[in-house]
């Protein structure tokens, strides 16, 4: 646990900021390449503890990487050649890491063991485990595999028809990555379109993949080959940034290659949605992953409803979202988010909680919450539950308020990222 006191009298904000690479991205880079014939060069990782738990499995498998600064190149033997590690693979809080490695390992030639943190360990695995089960996947643990540990002795898979009974990108994520060692075509059906990242990296690495109205096709038995992956600014990241600029008085900042990925730019949508000033410049020279450089400045914020197809796209900033409708006029209403009740930690509960203690009125909803604003918010102690966005929306809040904010462990940001407190101090 590492308390942090921040007290920053609400400085304007002005500068440039170059967003940490996008954390989805990192460690999809890394898990394709580990899997692809050849080598593979990742620029712009993200040197955040998530990214880097995934690295430590696959280097735990046998898989050749090496990192020199955001630069990693993995050079790896082929999953038929992986070896079967002797340890326990440590996923440590990532979630992205635990599930999308189910997939993986399910297929391959090796036997392991997979825990994470006492976070990890509450969060349901059986959303992912039994799709892979119909596929043939040899998967045990707690709760009948509901939680880690998880034990997963590779085994031959057969292709599913699966339909999604909720959106997310690393229940589908995982299916697709068992789908390249089953027999058949593997197809995916979702009724809201989560984030499309692995289709994407799919296509980059030479697999064929068909898209077609939210149902996604893969034949079994592709072979990847290694390439180079330029991983964009994290728009996760980059979205307390933009809350920032918008909610600080006299502020002006510049946030360059921010991944805009159309499956993840809903942060975009609702400051737009709320009359921020704001401004987005499309990148030309793009890679799989669009990017842009967006500007946003002190705004005046209309409330909004944020619902339906728009919560996938920004389910991971609904904290940071919710920091923002406090300083909006009117009634914000956010619902159709049970998702975050199944995050790092209850998000529903835990914004609300550390919003209230900073003055906010707000309230929660069984999918939801309700926002009243604009709203003065004062200094208080908060707690994090260990979950780097609960942080980094108090770090953000205390650029407003008045008095210190103090929160109870500041090192779970670095799950994310790593140089948030630098980039604060270079704006402020």
């Amino acid at each position: 646990m590492s308390e942090k006191v921040l007290q920053y009298n609400k400085p304007s904000l002005q500068g440039i900021l170059t967003i940490p690479g996008d954390k989805s991205v990192s460690h999809r880079s890394v898990m394709f390449g580990a899997i692809a014939t050849g080598a593979t060069t990742v620029e712009g990782f993200l040197l955040g503890e998530d990214c880097l738990s995934t690295i430590d499995c696959f280097q735990k498998l046998g898989v050749h990487i090496e990192v020199k600064g955001t630069n990693v190149t993995i050079h790896s033997p082929g999953m038929e050649n992986w070896q079967e590690p002797t340890e326990v693979l440590y996923t440590g809080n990532s979630g992205t890491t635990t599930r999308l490695m189910l997939g993986i390992l399910a297929g391959s030639p090796v036997h392991s063991v997979m825990t994470g943190d006492a976070s990890i360990g509450k969060r349901p695995m059986r959303r992912v485990i039994d799709p892979l089960r119909q596929m043939g996947a040899q998967i045990t643990g707690r709760a009948n595999g509901q939680y880690t540990p998880l034990a997963i002795q590779g085994a031959k898979l057969q292709a599913i028809d699966y339909q999604m009974p909720v959106a997310s990108a690393q229940v589908k994520s995982a299916i697709l990555l068992a789908g390249l060692r089953a027999e058949g075509t593997t197809i995916v059906r979702e009724t809201e379109v989560s984030r499309d990242h692995t289709e994407r990296m799919l296509r980059q690495f030479g697999a064929q993949v068909e898209v077609n109205n939210g149902v996604v096709s893969l034949e079994g038995g592709q072979t990847l080959q290694g390439t180079h992956v330029a991983v964009p600014g994290d728009i996760s990241s980059a979205a307390f940034f933009l809350v920032a600029g918008a909610i600080c008085e006299n502020s002006k900042i510049t946030l360059e290659n921010v991944g805009i990925n159309p499956t993840r730019d809903g942060i975009v949508e609702v400051l737009q949605k709320m009359g921020a000033t704001m401004t987005v410049t499309p990148d030309t020279d793009t890679q799989a992953e669009p990017t842009a450089t967006i500007q946003i400045e002190t705004s005046t914020l209309a409330a909004t409803t944020i619902e339906g197809d728009v919560i996938p796209r920004l389910i991971d900033e609904i904290p940071i979202i919710a920091l923002l409708a406090t300083q909006a006029h009117g009634r914000t209403i956010i619902k159709d988010a049970e998702e975050l009740k199944v995050k790092e930690t209850d998000r529903i509960t835990a914004v609300v909680n550390e919003l209230t203690k900073l003055g906010a009125n707000i309230e929660a909803t069984a999918d939801g919450m309700v926002i009243e604003g604009p709203t003065p918010l004062h200094g208080a102690s908060l707690q994090t539950y260990g979950d780097h966005r609960i942080g980094m929306m108090g770090a953000i809040a205390a650029l407003i308020t008045d008095g210190a904010v103090t929160l109870d462990d500041a090192g779970c940001i670095a799950v994310s990222y790593p140089s948030f407190f630098e980039h604060i101090e270079a704006v402020k």
